[in-house]
């Protein structure tokens, strides 16, 4: 009698996502853990009324500094209706793009990592805020979101059990799901210029 090996044919790149360099990554990070420890950096400044610029130049990863390939910055306001002048959006619609943004790169890198096709992925994200709380008028109300809804449509190569259980495992690996659903230390200084 004769044993066959059976080899399971090698993951490729797929959905954008250089597959073979992702599963080398994590056997590197497996073998040591530091490499994974990670400090992001946001630099904002005033501009006038309700409206600043945040910059994100550079962040520590992978043991050393590293740079973006270049400078990115987004702009941020509050609404006309709201006292602002509207010149970017406001900062808590940020926070749904936050939300939107790392739940769509999970979707795309666990949907390649098992070899499942995308054809499309939409999102739609809802926060609902009473502004009665942040306005300092009801101290009974929260300052921010009581309540955030997010609905993804997925097209790809799968079944529909396959795709909707990718964008369970994306928002059980979220970074900001998970800052958003169980909360961090936040520290602030304020430091006379």
């Amino acid at each position: 009698m004769t044993t066959a090996t059976i080899e399971k044919p090698a993951r490729v790149a797929m959905n954008g996502v250089d597959i073979p360099t992702f599963v080398a990554t994590l056997g590197v990070v497996g073998q040591n853990p530091e490499i994974a420890h990670f400090t992001f950096r946001a630099s904002g400044e005033w501009l006038s009324g309700t409206h600043s610029r945040t910059s994100f130049e550079g962040f520590f990863g992978a043991m050393g500094e590293q740079k973006h390939r270049q400078s990115y910055a987004i702009e941020g306001d509050h609404p006309q209706v709201l006292c602002g002048a509207d010149n970017g959006v406001t900062p808590v619609e940020m926070l749904l793009a936050a939300l939107s943004a790392c739940l769509t790169a999970g979707i795309g890198n666990i949907a390649a990592m098992r070899q499942v096709k995308l054809h499309s992925v939409e999102t739609s994200i809802e926060g609902d805020i009473d502004l009665n709380g942040i306005l300092g008028l009801d101290k009974s109300v929260r300052n921010g979101f009581s309540g955030i809804r997010a609905t993804f449509r997925i097209k790809g190569e799968a079944s529909d059990e396959v795709l909707e259980a990718i964008v369970h495992q994306s928002v059980a690996r979220s970074a900001v799901f998970d800052v958003l659903t169980n909360g961090v230390p936040v520290t602030v200084a304020a430091i006379a210029a």
